[in-house]
């Protein structure tokens, strides 16, 4: 009976540690390999097993991923959530099991529909069925398209494949190669290694390609503030002014640089509070020929609060006014964080669900660039940065660069923040644009148009990144066309795929 048991979970168990190294190919560890060799063997764990064994085997691949991969969620949750242990774990757990849901789809809609083990099944229906799912799990309930693995590549020759169809097309391309692999392996056919060869020697000829040029007569001096203040402590009404005055203190040192940025919701109270500070700021700037871009909370007409964009100083709206017209507001919001799902239901379970500011609404999902002393921006406010399709279609032929603020002060030491600025840096690659990350506590950075970091200051420090950002000249091909064509390439392999299937 021992035997047998162990016969059936050994498949699963494999799957569970198979999908744990995956995390290992991302930031911080980056060993970008193991996003190959993951899902490879997964294909060879679920090879000519019955459509609930591959369901289940998925699924403990997802787990394995998704326990270690966002494991920094649980710092926020046992933090600030003010539940006991058992229960932030068990939170913790319904989020990785559903993320982990999405592998089972792939593994179940894999066996259940190309089951034979064809050239198909591996090379057509493997990379187009992952996609979906991975499209599945960016989309439903608002997305959560973290670790996707085309991430995992931003340090690899996959890497510069991004400007041509962004991080699905990598992520397409790593599932094709790991497929390849794993169907030379079933059949010996070891001709099909040439997939992958094929396509990493591509990769290595589009590192010299120049989708954009840099414009040497616009180089913007930028000023980045890390104010590193204790989450536990930013919302206390006794740190309002020694917050606000540490963020003002810094920038009266840099009023040299053409563009002073705070992190997301660098001032601890809504905006119509502090009126009179802000015009004051304003007025400061103006005289200094600058401007202050920074995150502050914001309450509409309608009672709703939101999570925006205030631009001070020099910038085409005049004098400071509260206006809620001109601010960003953000619009994917992040799931318990700032709104909650199915509310009437979890509001009353636990505190977590009532955090601060935890009630937010959305602003449109295209808004203006954020203008700043003559330079154009298209913003995104922490979580946004993950929503390659909503950064792409906030940035046109005018955008100097992407701007993006953050406050990864929930996460602690953990990982997170370093897989976050990896997703920033892809979109610097996919779009051809300089990113300007500004956060509370790191990682505060500056990339150029193809995702290389060239200014970072250390995380948990209060300090200030100055730096030069060049703009660019042009557009990518993913930035003129998106994901389309790529989903046109998803869509004729399964049909293909379907035909062949036998």
């Amino acid at each position: 009976m021992i035997n047998s048991l162990f016969h059936r979970l050994k498949r699963p168990l494999a799957a569970v540690f198979v999908g744990a190294i995956t995390t290992l190919s991302f930031a911080p560890y980056q060993l970008w390999p193991l996003a190959f060799i993951s899902p490879a063997i997964l294909l060879l764990l679920i090879h000519q097993q019955s459509t609930k064994r591959a369901l289940w085997i998925g699924f403990a691949w997802g787990l394995g991923q998704f326990a270690t991969g966002i494991s920094w969620v649980h710092v926020s949750i046992d933090t600030f959530g003010g539940m006991p242990k058992v229960a932030s774990v068990f939170l913790m757990a319904l989020l990785v099991s559903y993320l982990a849901l999405y592998c089972a789809l792939f593994t179940w809609s894999l066996n259940r529909f190309f089951p034979a083990a064809t050239q198909s099944r591996f090379i057509l229906a493997a990379p187009a069925l992952w996609l979906i799912c991975d499209w599945l799990r960016g989309w439903v309930m608002t997305g959560f398209p973290w670790l996707w693995l085309g991430y995992s590549q931003i340090d690899s020759p996959m890497g510069n494949f991004a400007p041509l169809g962004g991080v699905e097309l990598i992520t397409l391309l790593v599932v094709l190669s790991a497929a390849s692999f794993a169907y030379a392996c079933v059949k010996r056919q070891w001709v099909l290694l040439l997939v992958p060869a094929v396509i990493f020697m591509t990769g290595y000829g589009l590192k010299s390609a120049q989708w954009v040029t840099p414009n040497p007569q616009k180089i913007t001096k930028v000023a980045l503030i890390q104010g590193n203040v204790p989450q536990e402590l930013k919302w206390k009404p006794s740190q309002r002014w020694p917050t606000i005055m540490r963020y003002t203190d810094l920038t009266r040192e840099n009023w040299d640089a053409d563009i002073i940025v705070w992190p997301e919701a660098a001032v601890p109270a809504l905006e119509y509070e502090i009126s009179s500070f802000l015009t004051n700021l304003d007025s400061a700037a103006r005289m200094n020929n600058s401007a202050v871009i920074t995150g502050i909370i914001n309450q509409g007409e309608d009672k709703q609060f939101y999570n925006s964009i205030l631009t001070l100083g020099n910038n085409p709206n005049g004098d400071y006014r509260y206006d809620m017209s001109l601010r960003y507001h953000k619009h994917h919001l992040l799931p318990f964080g700032e709104f909650v799902p199915f509310e009437e239901i979890l509001r009353p379970i636990a505190p977590f669900f009532n955090l601060p500011m935890s009630s937010f609404s959305r602003g449109e999902f295209i808004q203006p660039n954020i203008s700043a002393n003559g330079k154009k921006m298209a913003a995104a406010l922490c979580y946004e940065i993950i929503f390659n399709e909503q950064v792409r279609r906030n940035t046109n032929r005018d955008t100097d660069f992407i701007l993006t603020l953050s406050n990864d002060a929930w996460f602690g030491r953990s990982i997170g923040p370093l897989q976050h600025m990896e997703i920033a840096r892809m979109r610097a690659l996919e779009l051809g644009k300089p990113v300007i990350r500004a956060t509370n506590n790191g990682i505060t950075a500056v990339t150029d148009h193809k995702g290389n970091i060239t200014a970072q200051i250390p995380q948990f420090e209060t300090a200030v990144l100055r730096a030069e950002v060049t703009s660019t000249n042009g557009e990518t091909l993913y930035r003129r066309l998106g994901t389309w064509p790529i989903y046109i390439w998803v869509v004729l392999s399964l049909l293909i795929g379907w035909r062949a299937r036998r």
